[in-house]
């Protein structure tokens, strides 16, 4: 009888031990979750807001972002000035602004003029400064009219020399040019490639 009971105890140690293989043990010591490595390490994700190695986390001062800023405005405005913005680009539009640039107008005294016609016809006034201011600003006026004439014929005819496929308006390019030309040759933005009388 107790070798009965020793005989079923060793069949149940026997049955409750069983070998493992090398693979089985490791793949039960892995995680569900596991992935196989690939040859290296899997690299860590930046955490979201974390500025790259080597810039300055500081906030800027007051000081130093109104400065920030000028220097901003300052590089938009030279660029600007450099380039132009969307509405002068095109060979056209280049082509316009030579015509204009390479000649003197009417239109770039049209301002100052009437800033005398202005002060010259008030009523305090003499009546022989009032009679010439309006002679002034009668002759200012079509002086950039005829200018305007002269400088529309020039670009379109120019136009259609060299961009004879162009869908450009001609009215818009006209308009353009005509602006140009009222406006003080150093305010003017692109700036001047041209110099006065160079051939366009």
């Amino acid at each position: 009888m107790p070798s009965l009971f020793r005989r079923k105890s060793a069949d149940l140690v026997d049955e409750a031990v069983t070998s493992v293989t090398p693979d089985e043990a490791s793949e039960s010591a892995r995680s569900r979750g596991y992935t196989p490595a690939k040859g290296r390490e899997t690299p860590k994700r930046p955490t979201v807001g974390r500025r790259p190695g080597g810039t300055s986390s500081k906030p800027l001062s007051k000081e130093e972002a109104r400065e920030r800023r000028r220097e901003l405005r300052a590089e938009a405005a030279a660029e600007f000035r450099r380039e132009g913005g969307p509405r002068d680009r095109g060979p056209e539009r280049l082509l316009a602004r030579n015509v204009v640039d390479s000649r003197r107008t009417i239109g770039t005294w049209f301002f100052g003029g009437a800033l005398i016609v202005l002060i010259g016809s008030n009523a305090a006034m003499p009546p022989v400064v009032r009679l010439v201011s309006n002679v002034l600003w009668g002759a200012l006026a079509l002086g950039v009219v005829v200018d305007s004439i002269l400088i529309s014929r020039k670009i379109g005819k120019l136009v259609r020399e060299r961009f004879p496929k162009t869908e450009q308006r001609m009215g818009s390019l006209y308009l353009y040019a005509i602006m140009r030309s009222i406006t003080f040759r150093r305010m003017r933005a692109p700036g001047p490639r041209v110099k006065i009388g160079d051939p366009v």
